[in-house]
């Protein structure tokens, strides 16, 4: 069976896709269902130049997948790519466990394939397993984490910078990172205008390759293995719904030279743009199911990640017609296959063509998601929108209105993430300042519930920045002590600004590199954040799986047990009680102070001020107190002491 092709001598392969090494070679595998033939193309790994042509052999082919074992060769000596009979591009292999050719950030790469030795020590690793009420996510991009010289790491905008911050984390309080794309991707594929580097990696080349400049695999599972000793869980932010090939237009890396049926398509052949990028993937097509899933398998079992956060997920649902399905096989498979059954499952519930499923996503019981809604309600109390109370106590218990029957788990609440303002910007601009990325301004959310304080932008006016610095602490608050998970966006915890720009996806540079300098001038507010992380790590009435019925959340107004719920309204006084674990939450949103009569405590307890974002924590207890305009005051039950005021 074995034969020499051109002074190689090849095998059979063996009948799984991608290189797979073995004692007596490297097989290698692609599938394709429509190619008349296919060549491995074996190259230069240090200039890319093709070394050799092998045709697969006919009688080699197991079904649509085209195999063969190259007897003897050397992994480290060759990268590889396959060529398709009849076509001229040189595909990049859809499995391949490293790309070669992008090492070098901002710099046009020159992708190849290539076999990584993925031996590893993982010592006594165990992933933290926390439960998903406990989590605490932080969203944070690799590159952008590091890259500032204020830093100070040593190996700014990577894997081993991340690191090297890991004891920050830890010092923090938060649980779990949520990590921007990681596939490799090209930073380079802005098309036209200003020069520009597309930094958030929305755009996968190689959804099995980490990004080559952030690191090798070892460097990755290096992070990893360290986050996990720190108790620190690792999502992944992956992108299945569209691909860096873009429509007709784009460039033919893999996909597209392979089958036709990776992508959605009208009738007349045109690509659909679900995603927003120019294309979108086939998502419920069985082939493209097997590999979605294999690829998550690869990270869970290789790099031993704790989760996954799907972009624009709604995609996940559409079928071949490009309308949603009611029940999306994919995501029955993601819930139900047995590698994944320990990792999150996170998703963007929406898609770019205007697909909306939060609340009503496919979840098997295993899915969460990106609560948008719970965004949006608390944005909207922060600046006392009208009905906007009632919309903040239903985001607090932990949306119920959405999850009935799912618990609170279902919940990721946020107030920001990567796309869109940054909390300082949140409270210091009206409107989106996004024309250095060279689009006129059209891009980028226009509806954002935001509001300046009074001033657009920077500015030297104690009021306002007094004001600002208040709304900033009461979001966090806010999302702090509500049912669900949180999720915290790096750099908002000591007032990382963009400037205004709501859309920084194309902006390497100090707009989104993240200023640690900030964190010592403002260390007071991380002090403030990591308090609040410690307040909800010692109340698990804070962090209760199910929803509260009306005894363990209760209601109140100025006066004990009258909550107003009216249009107008503009205080909430929520009451989390489970046995003698109780903590009850004021919130002002008025810029009128409002006095309010606090409800009893539990026996034998009083109320201690615990936050106050309005003034000093008095730490003697209370039964009454003024919350000053535009404030949150937090109160924790604990026995006696003192006498109350």
């Amino acid at each position: 069976m074995t034969r020499w092709l051109d002074g190689f001598r090849v095998g059979p392969g063996v009948a799984e896709p991608g290189a797979v090494v073995g004692p007596d070679g490297v097989s290698f595998g692609v599938r394709s269902g429509s190619a008349g033939g296919m060549w491995l193309v074996l190259l230069d790994p240090e200039r890319g130049d093709v070394l050799t042509e092998l045709p697969f052999p006919d009688d080699y082919r197991v079904g649509d997948l085209f195999t063969m074992t190259v007897l003897g060769l050397d992994p480290d000596l060759v990268h590889y790519a396959f060529r398709v009979a009849g076509r001229d591009e040189l595909l990049l292999d859809p499995y391949a466990k490293a790309l070669a050719g992008g090492e070098e950030w901002g710099v046009r790469p020159r992708y190849r394939s290539r076999v990584p030795n993925m031996d590893f020590d993982w010592g006594d690793d165990r992933p933290p397993h926390i439960p998903a009420e406990d989590l605490v996510v932080y969203e944070l991009n690799v590159r952008g984490y590091t890259r500032h010289p204020s830093s100070e790491v040593d190996g700014p905008g990577t894997f081993a910078g991340l690191r090297e911050r890991i004891g920050y984390l830890r010092e923090l309080g938060v649980n779990c990172v949520e990590l921007l794309p990681i596939a490799e991707f090209d930073e380079t594929d802005i098309a036209g205008g200003p020069p520009r580097l597309n930094t958030w990696g929305y755009h996968t080349v190689g959804f099995f390759a980490p990004k080559a400049s952030y690191g090798s695999p070892r460097e990755l599972k290096e992070l990893v293995r360290d986050l996990h000793a720190a108790g620190i869980e690792v999502v992944l932010d992956v992108v299945f719904n569209h691909t860096a090939e873009g429509d007709e237009r784009g460039p033919v890396l893999s996909f597209k030279g392979l089958d036709d049926f990776w992508y959605l398509k009208t009738p007349d052949g045109a690509y659909y743009n679900f995603s927003g990028t120019g294309n979108t993937v086939n998502c419920n097509d069985p082939v493209v199911r097997g590999f979605i899933l294999d690829c998550l398998r690869h990270w869970v079992t290789e790099y031993r990640v704790d989760g996954f956060r799907f972009d624009l997920a709604s995609i996940l649902t559409r079928g071949a017609d490009g309308g949603p399905l009611a029940d999306p096989p994919l995501l029955a498979e993601l819930a139900a296959d047995p590698v994944l059954a320990d990792v999150k499952l996170i998703a963007e519930a929406w898609d770019a063509g205007g697909l909306y499923q939060v609340g009503s996503f496919p979840h098997h019981g295993r899915w969460q998601e990106w609560n948008g809604r719970y965004r949006d309600a608390l944005r909207r109390f922060l600046v006392a929108r009208p009905g906007s109370t009632g919309e903040l106590a239903t985001a607090l218990a932990g949306s119920p209105d959405l999850y009935a029957g799912r618990g609170t788990r279902a919940s990721v609440n946020f107030v920001t993430c990567h796309d869109g303002f940054t909390l300082a910007d949140l409270v210091s601009y009206d409107h989106k300042h996004n024309e250095a990325n060279g689009e006129d301004n059209r891009d980028g959310h226009d509806a954002n519930e935001s509001w300046n304080c009074g001033v657009e932008g920077p500015t030297d006016d104690a009021g306002v920045l007094a004001l600002r610095a208040r709304q900033t602490r009461n979001a966090l608050t806010l999302l702090l002590v509500s049912h669900g998970v949180p999720m915290l966006t790096a750099g908002d915890e000591f007032g990382r600004t963009q400037r205004g720009n709501n859309n920084a996806y194309c902006q390497d540079n100090e707009l989104t590199w993240v200023d640690w300098s900030a964190a010592e001038k403002n260390a007071d507010l991380v002090a403030f954040v990591r308090g609040l992380l410690a307040l909800r790590a010692r109340h698990p009435v804070l962090r209760r799986a199910a929803h509260p019925d009306s005894d363990g959340l209760r209601w109140h107004g100025a006066e004990p047990g009258r909550p107003d719920w009216s249009a107008d309204s503009r205080l909430l006084v929520a009451e989390s009680r489970a046995g003698d674990d109780a903590v009850l939450v004021v919130a002002n949103s008025d810029l009128a102070e409002a006095a309010v009569r606090l409800p009893e405590p539990p026996g034998g307890t009083r109320w201690y001020p615990a936050v106050d974002t309005g003034g000093p924590v008095t730490g003697v207890p209370v039964t009454g107190l003024i919350a000053v305009g535009k404030s949150v005051v937090v109160l924790e039950a604990r026995p006696g002491g003192g006498g109350p005021r």
